[in-house]
């Protein structure tokens, strides 16, 4: 009898922390006793990995088993820790060879016939584990898909604990995955189901869905119902590039300890649409738990799209939380277990009604709100989450003779990519050096030291500063939509045109 030493990985939010896994096979009263901070799932193990262990035909231990999980003060949570503890008392109990057990990392939950069942959070867990080095990870053969997107890691697919052990026992091969090297990274390219063509009879509206694509910046919509709000909305991840690798790998590392990633397509090469109900709490919205932090819908959506809906019915205190994730890119969640940072870096669209009746005035549909009731229904948004707004677009009814015109000048959602690629690129030219990749992530100093406009082209809206009526956020967003108007149309600097231009997408008259 003796001690044998093996790792696992701990999620902390979105990160993998290393965990090593002690086991002592000694004298004493026969049981298992886990130390090190174990939640109810973890302390469940004992016995899934019990009969896991009895039920793959290996001895079960007639002694005192002890378990610590270093280190000791961070608490563990899930069931990945069960394919870690069964090998680490296989070791202390000479079954598999202890030097071998010491440098592997082994993750996955033990069924009790000794299946290895998949969990969440893979990605993130064998990121973790790749900061070690040249890493081997033993995991679910569920999950080696998602744990082969980490490059320099060595990843072995698992069936079950007999097949685990027995390559420990005899130093054979490793079982090997069913795809070539980098073959989970590949983009399936699917043909999306919505098209910008779809919308007709909103010029503007489309003009405002391609500044907001080309810079990612937020928009607004306001009009009546049935006039295309939601219909662009849900086509603006049509017009987004597919996400860059280091991208990619954080928006999937979020879905996977969400548990919503695909397991047909472990790499979210997409970006990613988030449209929450307009019930959906604060919690659901920012992320939190009352024993494990989840992310919530604003980091689901981190580098896509966060649509809400109908948005002045989202209670007042969900709506402000978005304040400050909008800001600065990311959300901290504080409870009672702990505090956690999410990544919320994510383009916002707010579509909202005129009124609560939602009845457009016109001949025949005269709106039964007065003028006291419209003010308070839009009121429910609040200024400052309004002066985060880059784009504001007031969308209005269309009749059928501006229908059938409007049908001539209508675009693909390839053909607009095309042009929101290239802006994108000249962006990423002019921001080369910087830690930003479009003009709606530039901070306000760079803005003012950079990137400013000259005193010239800046006329139109320094009234509005002066007045008051426009605050100093709103006029350096009124800035980065003009550099997005510039590289949409090929140009170095913003000039007048494109700061004008601006300034009325932002006060929601076109342009």
């Amino acid at each position: 009898m003796a001690v044998s030493r093996t790792r696992s990985v701990a999620l902390v939010g979105v990160s993998g922390r290393i965990v090593e896994i002690e086991a002592d096979v000694g004298n004493g009263l026969a049981g298992i006793h886990l130390i090190g901070l174990p939640d109810t799932a973890l302390s469940e193990a004992r016995e899934r990995v019990r009969s896991a262990m009895v039920n793959s035909h290996y001895p079960w231990p007639d002694a005192r088993i002890t378990v610590s999980l270093f280190p000791a003060s961070l608490p563990k949570r899930g069931s990945q820790f069960d394919l870690a503890i069964a090998i680490a008392i296989l070791g202390a109990a000479g079954v598999v060879p202890a030097d071998r057990i010491a440098e592997p990392f082994f993750l996955g939950e033990l069924g009790l016939d000794g299946r290895l069942r998949p969990v969440r959070g893979i990605l993130p867990a064998v990121l973790g584990a790749a900061k070690t080095g040249r890493a081997t990870v033993a995991v679910p053969a569920a999950n080696a898909r998602e744990a082969a997107l980490v490059p320099d890691v060595q990843v072995i697919p698992v069936k079950d604990l007999r097949q685990l052990v027995e390559w420990l026992r005899t130093g054979e091969a490793p079982p090997q995955l069913d795809l070539s090297p980098g073959e989970a990274a590949l983009p399936t390219t699917e043909k999306p189901s919505v098209d910008l063509s779809d919308v007709v009879g909103q010029p503007i509206g489309r003009r405002a869905l391609e500044v907001c694509a080309a810079g990612g910046h937020n928009l607004w919509m306001l009009g009546p119902p049935g006039t295309g709000k939601t219909l662009l909305a849900e086509r603006l991840p049509t017009l987004l590039p597919d996400l860059p690798l280091e991208h990619a790998l954080e928006v999937t590392a979020i879905q996977s300890v969400a548990g919503v990633l695909p397991t047909s397509s472990p790499l979210v090469v997409r970006p990613p649409f988030v449209s929450p109900h307009h019930t959906a709490t604060a919690a659901a919205m920012v992320g939190g738990g009352s024993t494990v932090l989840r992310p919530g819908a604003v980091s689901l959506a981190h580098r896509g799209t966060l649509f809400l809906d109908e948005a002045p019915e989202f209670p007042r205190q969900v709506l402000d939380s978005l304040r400050q994730p909008l800001e600065s890119g990311s959300v901290t969640v504080a409870r009672a277990v702990g505090t956690l940072t999410f990544p919320a870096r994510f383009t916002l669209i707010l579509a909202a009604n005129p009124c609560p009746c939602s009845q457009p005035a016109g001949p025949g549909q005269a709106c039964a709100c007065s003028p006291t009731v419209r003010r308070r229904y839009i009121g429910r948004l609040s200024g400052p989450l309004l002066d985060r707004i880059d784009v504001k677009v007031t969308v209005s009814q269309a009749n059928k003779r501006e229908l059938m015109a409007d049908r001539r000048f209508v675009e693909s959602s390839a053909v607009v990519a095309a042009r929101v690629l290239a802006a994108r690129e000249r962006t990423a030219k002019r921001l080369d050096g910087t830690p930003w990749r479009t003009n709606a992530e530039v901070s306000s100093a760079e803005l003012h030291a950079r990137f400013w406009p000259s005193e010239e082209a800046m006329k139109p809206v320094s009234a509005g500063l002066d007045t008051g009526s426009l605050s100093a956020r709103g006029l350096d967003r009124i800035v980065r939509v003009a550099w997005t108007l510039a590289d949409l149309a090929d140009k170095d600097r913003p000039g007048e045109d494109e700061t004008t231009g601006a300034l009325a997408l932002w006060l929601g008259v076109g342009g």
